[in-house]
């Protein structure tokens, strides 16, 4: 069989390329099944790789083989502010997390792009404000401006539809919010500020009511107006000032302070009871972590009791799938892309479709989706 053909390549490109997508040179000789010499010779000029192994890494890295081929390393917008704070891991990401930024970012470019065709607004609708200000204060104003109250809050069906509606208002203020999967312990979401229009990205792997609290924790960091990637966590006692200013700005907006002490001095005899947490949660479609960490700030309930009802409700730990056993049908794919990108940016897409500023292939590629759940989407998010 005759050899693969050699394609000569920037040596500083190549290096890019593979840091950028969070490889070592132990992870890409593994996957081209050769030695770490090799790749080092590859980055050092000594060596030109294979059309094959570009194929591979392309697929892997999701690039293009054209991106091999650049005289030099393109300059690429800064990763997001580490605020993780996970031990030996500063600006250290998952691929998959890496993955998922650089999504967010084009999707990012894609839509100022396509909004400015459309004569749509990209400025978010909102003022800036810094961690001086009191948060519950923000989080009270922000509150009656999405219209929120007591007993609209109570009366969502369930904690998606809870969470719909803050994605919808969040969108009306022109900050589009979207959602995909990444390792839970490597990040639970993010925001972009540095461009138009800001993005709030939240991890699908987390439960739908840690989702409603990530959610307004990166609200949060928009209305401080900077890019940031984290771990949102309200049963953790932080020691970052940014990040407990938004854990108390989404706690403020999620369960305020009056409706939190009436609810708790209502049922004091039975505060910790699973009844009673079980019941709060399915009202106010919150995690039952968010109103214990309410109960103890409160001081109706001490550190103790807390760490211990804290642990009835830690999730199992999952087990790993079997390789080739049934996964299950998911979501149908234009739900899903819905889910995802948010009407928004669908509609976005569809009015440039609709007047003839993209073309069909176009938007079938910024909406991720085949041809025959075209139009189920469009007509989903047509606005």
């Amino acid at each position: 069989m005759p050899k693969s053909v050699k394609v000569e390549v920037d040596p500083d490109v190549f290096k890019w390329l593979r840091i950028s997508a969070g490889w070592t040179v132990e992870d890409v000789s593994k996957r081209l099944k050769t030695s770490s010499d090799v790749i080092g010779k590859v980055e050092g000029g000594k060596r030109n790789p294979t059309l094959r192994q570009l194929k591979e890494l392309s697929q892997v890295f999701r690039r293009p083989i054209a991106a091999f081929l650049l005289s030099e390393p393109k300059k690429e917008k800064p990763m997001p502010k580490d605020y993780r704070m996970l031990p030996n891991k500063e600006d250290i990401f998952d691929k998959k997390t890496i993955l998922v930024l650089r999504k967010a970012r084009n999707l990012q470019e894609i839509s100022e792009e396509l909004s400015k065709n459309i004569d749509y607004q990209t400025k978010p609708k909102i003022e800036r404000v810094n961690n001086s200000v009191n948060p519950k204060e923000i989080a009270n104003n922000y509150r009656k401006k999405f219209d929120l109250t007591e007993e609209k809050q109570r009366k969502f069906k369930t904690a998606y539809n809870f969470f719909n509606y803050l994605r919808d208002v969040l969108e009306d203020m022109n900050i589009l919010v979207f959602q995909f999967s990444m390792p839970l312990e490597d990040a639970r979401g993010f925001v972009l500020v540095d461009e138009l229009p800001n993005i709030i990205v939240v991890n699908t792997k987390d439960s739908i009511e840690a989702r409603v609290f990530s959610l307004m924790h990166e609200f949060a960091h928009i209305l401080l107006g900077e890019s940031i990637i984290d771990l949102p966590d309200v049963s953790k006692i932080r020691k970052n000032k940014i990040e407990q200013w938004c854990d108390e700005f989404a706690s403020s907006f999620l369960f305020p302070e009056e409706i939190s002490k009436r609810l708790f001095e209502s049922k004091n005899d039975v505060l910790t009871d699973s009844k009673t947490l079980r019941g709060l949660s399915r009202k106010y479609k919150l995690s039952k972590a968010m109103i214990l960490v309410n109960m103890r700030k409160l001081h109706y309930i001490s550190e103790n009791e807390f760490e211990e009802v804290l642990n009835r409700y830690k999730p199992p730990e999952k087990k790993s799938k079997k390789k080739g056993g049934k996964q299950g049908g998911g979501i149908p794919s234009d739900k899903r892309c819905i889910s995802q990108v948010g009407t928004k940016f669908v509609s976005i897409v569809a009015n440039n479709y609709d007047h003839r500023h993209i073309t069909y292939t176009d938007a079938l590629n910024y909406l991720s989706i085949k041809s025959k759940n075209f139009d189920k989407v469009l007509a989903k998010a047509r606005k």
